[in-house]
C-alpha cells in the first residue's frame, strides 16, 4: 500500500526534475515501465559550458560508452509508475494526512493516518519504506542517536524558473558569468527550466519577470553568434538553497528510507531523481528475496549498497558546484575557473566528468 499526501492530479502534474540517467532507464525497461519514456523522451549526449561569452561543448556520450541522458519530466515518470501500479491492482491512498509511524523496532511495525474522507486508519506492516522527503514523517520517526546525519550548506542559492517557452538549445547549458551562474535545462518541446545564482537570502519578490529574462539574456549571451533566448510566460519561481544531507544508515529496524528522506543533493548534475530510483530498485530486490526465499542479505546490505552511490554522487555534485559558481572569495572563484578550463582542455578530466555526469 502507498500512502500519498497529494491528490493523483497533483503528483502527476507537479514539475520537478527532468533528466534520467541511462542506467535508470535500463532498470525501468527491465520491469516493463519505460515504453512511453522510450517513445517520447529526447536523448542527449552532450552539454555546453559558456565562459566569457564563448561556448564549449562536452560530448560526454562519446567519452563514456555511448551512454546518454533521457530528457523526460519527473511528473511523466510518476504518471507511468502510478498507472502501471494501479493497473496491476496496487493500492494507493491519495490525500492522506496525520501519518504516524509506530513500532519500527518490532517485527510488526504499523502506520496510522487520516484518510481523505476524514476516517482514522491503521495498517500493520511487514516493512515500511519511507519515500516521503526530507520533511516527511518517516525520517523524523527514527529515535535520536539511531542514525548519523551529515549536512553541508554550500553558501549558494539559485532562483529556479519554469517557463512556457520552447528550449533555446538542444543541450543543457551551464553558463559562468561575473554576476553568477546561469543554467538552461530542457524539459519538453514547450517548457524550459532556468536557474540563476542569486545572493544568499534573496527573495523571489526581488525578481519580477522582466528582471529574470534580462539577467538570463545577459548571463547566457554568446559573442559573435546569432543565438538568442526564447522567452515565454513564467509559471513558477522559487529559491533553492544549495545544500547536501545524508542519513547513515538509510534504515532503522523495519523502516527503510529512500530518496530525499535519506539524502538531499544539489540540482547540479541532475542526480536526485536518479538516486531515488536506484534506492527503490535495491529495496525492491531485497524485499522480493525476503518474501520469496527468506533471504535477508539484500535487506542487510541495502544501506551500504545505496550509500556507495549516494556518496559518489555527492562528491561529484560538490565538484561541479565548486566549478560553475562564482565564490565571494576571489581565490576560490579562480580555482573553480581553473577546474573548468582543465575540463575543457583535458580529455582525462572530461572523461571523469562524463563517467559521473551520465551515471555509472
Amino acid at each position: 500500500m502507498v500512502l500519498e499526501r497529494g491528490t493523483r492530479e497533483h503528483i502527476e502534474n507537479r514539475p520537478r526534475a527532468g533528466v534520467i540517467e541511462h542506467r535508470a532507464v535500463q532498470m525501468l525497461a527491465r520491469h516493463g515501465l519505460a515504453d512511453r519514456l522510450l517513445r517520447e523522451a529526447d536523448r542527449h549526449g552532450a552539454c555546453e559550458f559558456r565562459v566569457d561569452g564563448r561556448a564549449h561543448e562536452v560530448d560526454y556520450s562519446s567519452l563514456y560508452d555511448g551512454q546518454t541522458h533521457y530528457v523526460y519530466p519527473q511528473q511523466e515518470v510518476v504518471k507511468d509508475l502510478v498507472g502501471a501500479y494501479t493497473a496491476a491492482g496496487g493500492d494507493i491512498r491519495f490525500g492522506v494526512t496525520d501519518v504516524a509511524v509506530h513500532g519500527v523496532d518490532t517485527p510488526c511495525p504499523s502506520l496510522t493516518w487520516t484518510s481523505a474522507d476524514g476516517r482514522a486508519q491503521r495498517l500493520e506492516c511487514s516493512f515500511i519504506a519511507g519515500a516521503d522527503g526530507f520533511h516527511g514523517v518517516t525520517r523524523r520517526s527514527i529515535p535520536a542517536g539511531a542514525v548519523q546525519e551529515f549536512s553541508h550548506q554550500h553558501g549558494i542559492e539559485w532562483l529556479s524558473i519554469l517557463a512556457e517557452a520552447p528550449p533555446s538549445t538542444h543541450k543543457v547549458i551551464y553558463a559562468l558569468h561575473p554576476d553568477g551562474f546561469a543554467g538552461h535545462m530542457l524539459r519538453s518541446p514547450t517548457v524550459s527550466r532556468y536557474y540563476l545564482q542569486v545572493p544568499v537570502g534573496e527573495s523571489v519578490d526581488a525578481w519580477p519577470d522582466e528582471r529574470v529574462w534580462a539577467e538570463l539574456r545577459k548571463r547566457l549571451a554568446l559573442r559573435d553568434s546569432d543565438w538568442s533566448l526564447t522567452e515565454g510566460r513564467i509559471v513558477e519561481k522559487r529559491i533553492l538553497d544549495m545544500r547536501s544531507h545524508v542519513v547513515e544508515p538509510m534504515n532503522h529496524g523495519r523502516l527503510y528510507l529512500l530518496g530525499d528522506a535519506a539524502h538531499i543533493i544539489t540540482p547540479v548534475g541532475a542526480k536526485g531523481m536518479n538516486l531515488a530510483l536506484h534506492d527503490a530498485e535495491v529495496l525492491a530486490a531485497a524485499l522480493t528475496a525476503h518474501h520469496r526465499s527468506g533471504d535477508d542479505s539484500g535487506l542487510r546490505s541495502y544501506s551500504d549498497v545505496c550509500l556507495r552511490r549516494v556518496w559518489r554522487a555527492q562528491e561529484f555534485s560538490q565538484w561541479m558546484v565548486f566549478m560553475i559558481h562564482r565564490s565571494p572569495e576571489p581565490f576560490l572563484s579562480r580555482l573553480g575557473q581553473a577546474r573548468l578550463e582543465h575540463l575543457i582542455a583535458s580529455r582525462s578530466s572530461a572523461g571523469y566528468f562524463a563517467q559521473n555526469y551520465v551515471g555509472p
